[in-house]
């Protein structure tokens, strides 16, 4: 695997945490390793399900030992402000998890992410779903979005990782 890296790219949220592993080289996919999400369970406090997500991430670095780590940032626009807090905490854990494994992260907007994928920031899942499937030479579209989600956030890492000089950032 020499010259190639690892990338664990999040979609975080309260409910279910998207996260796709991939390995590449400069700006090229080698393959897709892994995407799944993490889901929380309703019903129970605030501070089990964050304790859920910080349990699976942890289990994903311990299994998949990845360089570094791509994550989507908060929305800006929340018309509802309490859900743009519980994403927060979700996203706040991501962050802890990576930063105490020493890992760097890179953090990307939804509509970079977008941009990067489709070619428009205002896309929609299902074009996102799409795009994923085609830079991937995937059978499906990815399911549940939030996995196509964080594979979308490992695309859209891989192609602005390098300086024109070749150089990781």
């Amino acid at each position: 695997m020499s010259g190639e890296l690892r990338v664990l790219a999040i979609d975080p949220g309260l409910a279910a945490t998207g996260y796709a592993i991939l390995d590449y080289r400069r700006q090229f996919v080698s393959r897709l390793i892994e995407g799944g999400i993490i889901k929380t369970r309703s019903g129970v406090s605030l501070e089990e399900r964050l304790k859920q997500i910080y349990s699976g991430l942890a289990e994903i670095l311990n299994e998949f030992k990845p360089d570094l780590v791509a994550i989507e940032e908060l929305f800006s626009d929340y018309k509802n402000p309490k859900t743009a807090l519980l994403m927060a905490h979700a996203r706040g854990v991501c962050l802890l998890i990576a930063g105490q494994s020493g890992l760097k992260v890179y953090h990307y907007s939804a509509t970079k992410i977008k941009q990067s994928v489709t070619g428009t920031g205002r896309a929609t899942k299902n074009q996102v779903q799409r795009m994923v499937q085609v830079a991937l030479g995937l059978a499906l579209p990815p399911k549940p979005d939030h996995i196509a989600d964080a594979i979308a956030v490992a695309l859209c890492h891989i192609a602005h990782s390098h300086d024109p000089g070749g150089n990781e950032y």
